[in-house]
């Protein structure tokens, strides 16, 4: 995958930040800073590092091999494997050959810039092929810890996206972020977006007020999409919404679209439903009768029967049929503006897309047209961890026992 001067930019910017942070022995591991002098005080080496991830990941490698090049330019890499290929755990990465007193001192900095955005790339590879149809926008810049961590999860996302559309001409994938900051990884030139739960709450909790006051402060806005959950009115909004943003504004006459978000809190069903209508929805919707039969046919019957607990069962109910945003709360939605002629009404949902959720709405054909997410971060910060190991000293080949797979 090449490298977009833009994206290229932006990737020089993390590792500007790197070095603006501090000198690399205030940054690594000490006893990487005590290796790095009692090498130089005892002849250096010419080593070879190999690079691995214990999980499969989606390669994602350009910030490591950059920061490489930035600290120890003279040092050689030899990839394994190309920018967004799907990577199996424990497979080599790459390597990388130099100085031992050099490298040694930044292999804090290297793995730093390895793990996470191969995580984040193989969830957004695994969201985005899980639901061709819709568009997604990265929204993960509030769970972050700052702009190192925003450019590396975003650079991920771009790239796990990219393959994912690679393998599956029908994918759209991501197409913007929430921050300018990152949003060149998605093509646009700036940050998407259109209302928080804070400005409804300006407007008196009145979703329309704040969608009003949005078309008139933003008129070069080319989507207006009501955040219809504040009041728990989520059908009532959507159709007040659209009825003022077509028939009243009319829009839609200027190229303008409209949409809704759905953002439901998970301790609510959405308006109009509860546990028993959602199931009659999803039903309805699929075609099947019965609770277990449409999990059944969510999962598939082999899965379902490899289940016998129930712990993924259960799991893949909240999603169909639970609180929050469901997929009966998005079928839900869908017939309702389509009863009332606004087909062309667009649903974002967000909330916990995670790449389980993901495949679960595109099992039960849920009516999503984009899914605003963060949730292609990794999971748990164990997942993302990389390591490195010198397999090779002088050219001789040396490494701890247990890792002879990367000789």
């Amino acid at each position: 995958m090449a490298l977009q001067n833009s994206h290229a930019a932006i990737l020089d910017r993390l590792i500007d930040m790197v070095h603006a942070a501090g000198p690399v022995a205030a940054q690594t591991d000490k006893y990487f800073t005590n290796t790095s002098r009692i090498v130089d005080a005892h002849g250096d080496q010419r080593v070879t590092f190999a690079i691995f991830m214990r999980r499969r990941v989606v390669a994602a490698l350009e910030p490591a091999i950059r920061l490489i090049k930035r600290f120890v330019p003279d040092a050689e890499i030899k990839r394994f494997v190309e920018e967004g290929e799907v990577v199996p755990s424990e497979h080599k990465l790459m390597e990388v050959t130099g100085s031992m007193k050099k490298l040694s001192e930044i292999e804090t900095l290297l793995l730093q810039k390895v793990g996470f955005p191969c995580v984040s790339a193989n969830n957004a590879y695994e969201m985005c092929r899980a639901i061709p149809s819709a568009s997604f926008m990265d929204m993960h810049a509030r769970h972050g810890s700052g702009a190192e961590m925003n450019i590396l999860a975003a650079y991920g996302a771009m790239v796990g996206s990219e393959a994912a559309k690679k393998s599956d001409s029908s994918v759209k994938g991501f197409v913007g972020s929430s921050q300018d900051l990152t949003s060149p990884f998605f093509g646009a030139a700036h940050g998407m977006g259109t209302m928080p739960h804070a400005l409804v709450g300006y407007a008196g909790g009145d979703v329309l007020a704040a969608m009003k006051m949005f078309a008139e402060t933003l008129p070069d806005a080319k989507s207006l999409i009501a955040l219809v959950d504040y009041t728990g009115e989520e059908i009532s909004d959507s159709l007040r919404c659209a009825k003022w943003f077509y028939e009243e504004a009319t829009l839609d006459k200027q190229g303008k679209t409209f949409g809704i978000r759905l953002d439901t809190h998970g301790g609510r069903f959405a308006e109009g439903l509860d546990y028993e209508k959602s199931v009659d929805v999803v039903g309805q919707w699929l075609k099947v009768l019965g609770e277990y039969s449409i999990v059944e046919t969510v999962l598939g019957g082999r899965a379902f029967q490899m289940d016998p607990g129930n712990i993924l069962v259960d799991k893949v109910r909240r999603i169909l049929f639970g609180k929050g945003v469901s997929v009966a709360s998005i079928i839900h939605a869908r017939l309702a503006l389509d009863g009332a002629g606004y087909k062309a009404a667009m649903i974002v949902g967000s909330s916990g897309f995670d790449p389980q959720k993901c495949q679960i709405m595109a099992a039960a054909k849920a009516p999503i047209d984009m899914v605003g997410t963060g949730s292609f971060l990794p999971a748990t910060l164990t997942e993302t961890y990389a390591t490195a190991d010198i397999i090779a000293y002088n050219g001789v080949k040396r490494v701890k026992v247990g890792r002879e797979f990367l000789l």
